[in-house]
């Protein structure tokens, strides 16, 4: 197994609203659409790190996205459907969610913890089922991508 962390983010909201948009993984239909839309408005702080080929593989990839209360599927050639399903919640603290289909088995847990009564601070945690070759050839990507994932997570309107 490979472990990958990110940073610690601060999201300014509370636990409880942050801990509610994500325990509910229809909640994310919302992004979908905002993606899909044709321009977009990024918030300003994206605005100097998007550019319009990645927004543009961004809309393609949401097209073939599903979402219920438990579970996210997507469509990524040449790889196939990967689906994700929580697995469980913990109250306000944490969200673990597991693939159901997927080439390489993965866990990702969110977790989150208050930081004041209107802030709280978030972290994401991917394991996968790693062969050493896979680990020496996309363990990097998926640090940089648990990173800009929990980044994602950290800037979404709670």
């Amino acid at each position: 197994m490979a472990k990958y962390e990110s940073k610690t983010k601060a999201i300014p909201y509370p636990q409880s609203a942050v801990y509610a948009k994500l325990s509910d993984l229809s909640n994310l239909e919302a992004l979908k659409t905002r993606l899909g839309e044709h321009n977009p408005e990024l918030p300003e702080e994206m605005k100097n790190q998007v550019d319009e080929e990645q927004m543009n593989k961004a809309r393609e990839l949401v097209q073939n996205m599903e979402f219920t209360t438990d579970t996210m599927s997507i469509d990524i050639p040449p790889m196939g459907k990967l689906v994700i399903q929580i697995v469980e919640r913990e109250p306000e603290k944490l969200v673990k969610l597991s693939s159901t289909q997927s080439p390489v088995p993965v866990t990702l847990w969110i977790q989150i913890v208050p930081t004041s009564e209107t802030t709280c601070a978030m972290r994401v945690t991917l394991d996968a089922e790693l062969n050493m070759f896979l680990k020496m050839a996309i363990g990097g990507k998926l640090k940089d991508g648990v990173d800009k994932f929990a980044d994602m997570l950290a800037k979404i309107p709670y």
